[in-house]
């Protein structure tokens, strides 16, 4: 590793050769500003906020992309630097629809951020404002091209980490807009709704459709009987919206939260992971025996279904045709729980908590609605269940802890760790082994399927046969794995994709800033959940024990086929 040694701002410090400016002056805790920047991902120096003055060169350089020499001096705040930041911000500024106060991005936004830091007091160009409308044609997403800053964040994610380029630049000069080619809706695009773009967006050009009036006024209505369910990967982010570390478990402030909102029934949905468990499991042991094509493919990620049915149709055959938990719950709430409480189906509004925004889409397809209406009537991010906790002036922090209502609200560990990436590959393969070999699983973690590695491939042993697994985070490596797939370079007989970064702990819906620091935290309070609980398997949860016993028979069974499972379609445009 060769070293070169720099000054910026009159202070030494040595680094890798082609480490940039931006981060050798973080290394010694100047923090330089930027709003395109993104580490590895986008990379452009496009806003030219995080300009720096080099001794000798004659134009200021963007310090983000600008390699240091050997002996190269740097000024960060000199009257040069700080006139040409204000100057480009007033910039993006006056072409910026800058009403803060009602933008759902306010107080967390890096453009607002940024112009408290560097000083903007006034804006001297005339607000010209995009004449882009907004874009509010999917279930999940809305883009509003009036605060877009042409960062071109949102694009380098969505091509880089999901290979989906659903969004490009168009047009030139000061007519530039970021959207789907030819200026197409949303909704007509390749777009599979992950919201990946959300997390990376600076300011509120991409956020997620709101729900929240819709559930106030379910919850409001006194005929009305509402139950709520939350995602495993919720109780450890939802606390960052009330200022708690990453990762920290919440679980029971959570429900306790959900309590005093107003919803009838609090439930989880680790409960029908658990029941996914069930189905997905008998559903591989099947396959393996010949009744169904492999590798089996998991279907709990509805991004990861748009993608399939989008870019791989002809692999569709291979998908579980299990529902997500989040449908699996829907469509019990309104018949075996509907019917233990004796409650009309049609009077009960059944509302979800996700990490993830395609869950909006999700919840709308036309085939969840087995119960004989819309299963799941209102899906809300993480961040949506935020601002209605602030709006109903909720302390989070001195909440008590509380427990989720029975039955739908028992769950095991195998179900909490749906949250992560690898989560359900080792939750099923904790449930295949003892079904097949009738004896009691001695080492429960499967660390092979663990972590944020793009691709995991392990070998596990089940009775007598051998079981290849592969696990994928991200589109970009689901896409590398289905290209194995269809080449013949892999035999893999069990696959897991999940369609965000990191699984549902870094999904499109949750806190913002999510990043690679912020998954880890997040996955290791996902863990340390599992290893807390006293049920870790699947089988083992009693209330999914009793809800086949009185209700559903057997998995596979004719009610749970007719309940819990559904097909998908190719969407033949792409």
């Amino acid at each position: 590793m060769e070293l070169v040694t720099v000054k910026i701002d009159e202070q030494e410090v040595q680094v890798e050769k082609g480490t940039t400016i931006l981060e050798a002056a973080k290394k010694i805790g100047i923090q330089i500003p930027t709003l395109c920047h993104l580490k590895e991902i986008n990379e452009i120096g496009a806003c030219r906020v995080c300009v720096v003055e080099v001794e000798g060169a004659r134009t200021l350089s963007a310090s983000c992309v600008t390699p240091v020499g050997d002996g190269m001096a740097v000024h960060t705040t000199s009257p040069r630097v700080q006139h040409a930041r204000k100057l480009n911000l007033e910039l993006l500024l006056g072409d910026h629809d800058y009403s803060c106060p009602s933008c759902i991005r306010n107080l967390n936004c890096e453009l607002q951020d940024v112009a408290q830091k560097i000083g903007i007091r006034d804006i001297r160009f005339a607000q010209k404002k995009s004449k882009y409308p907004k874009d509010r044609s999917t279930a999940a997403l809305v883009r509003d091209p009036a605060k877009c800053i042409l960062c071109r964040r949102c694009v380098s994610v969505c091509e880089k980490v999901q290979t989906v380029r659903a969004i490009v630049p168009l047009e030139r000069g000061m007519k530039t807009v970021i959207g789907p080619a030819f200026h197409e809706a949303l909704t007509d695009s390749e777009c599979i709704q992950c919201g990946q773009c959300v997390l990376v967006c600076p300011t509120g050009a991409l956020y997620e459709k709101e729900n929240i009036d819709d559930v106030w006024s379910a919850l409001g209505n006194k005929e009305k009987h509402v139950v709520v369910q939350t995602a495993p990967a919720i109780r450890v982010a939802i606390g960052e919206e009330f200022g708690c570390a990453p990762g920290q478990v919440s679980t029971g402030k959570l429900v306790a939260a959900l309590r005093r909102l107003g919803f009838d029934k609090v439930f989880d949905t680790d409960f029908t992971a658990d029941l996914t468990i069930m189905e997905e499991g008998s559903e591989f042991l099947k396959r393996l025996k010949g009744q169904g094509k492999l590798p089996l493919m998991t279907s709990c990620s509805p991004g990861w279904i748009n993608f399939i049915e989008t870019f791989y149709p002809d692999m569709l055959s291979h998908l579980s045709t299990c529902k997500s938990p989040q449908q699996m719950f829907g469509a019990l709430a309104k018949t075996y729980y509907a019917e233990k409480a004796g409650i009309d189906p049609r009077d009960i509004v059944s509302v979800s908590i996700m990490p993830c925004v395609a869950k909006k889409f999700e919840a709308q397809r036309p085939e969840m609605r087995d119960s004989g209406y819309q299963d799941v009537d209102y899906v809300l991010t993480t961040r949506e269940l935020a601002r209605m906790i602030k709006q109903a002036g909720i302390s989070f922090d001195q909440l008590p802890e509380e427990d989720y209502d029975a039955p739908l609200g028992i769950s095991t560990g195998a179900g909490l760790i749906f949250g992560a990436t690898g989560g359900v590959m080792e939750a099923a393969l904790r449930t295949v082994y003892e079904i097949v070999t009738g004896e009691q699983l001695e080492e429960i973690n499967f660390y092979q399927v663990r972590g944020l590695s793009g691709v995991k491939e392990a070998t596990v042993r089940v009775g007598d046969s051998d079981v290849k697994v592969a696990v994928a985070h991200g589109i970009s490596n689901a896409r590398a794995l289905m290209e194995k797939i269809t080449s013949g370079a892999a035999d893999y007989h069990f696959i897991e994709i999940m369609c965000c970064p990191g699984g549902c702990i870094g999904g499109g819906g949750q806190p913002i800033p999510t990043n690679r620091e912020v998954r880890e935290k997040r996955l290791a309070g996902i863990y340390q959940g599992d290893t807390g609980m006293q049920l870790r398997k699947s089988h083992q949860n009693p209330a999914v024990q009793m809800l086949y016993q009185e209700y559903l028979g057997e998995p596979l069974g004719e009610k749970s086929h007719h309940l819990l499972h559904t097909s998908y379609a190719p969407k033949n445009k792409f």
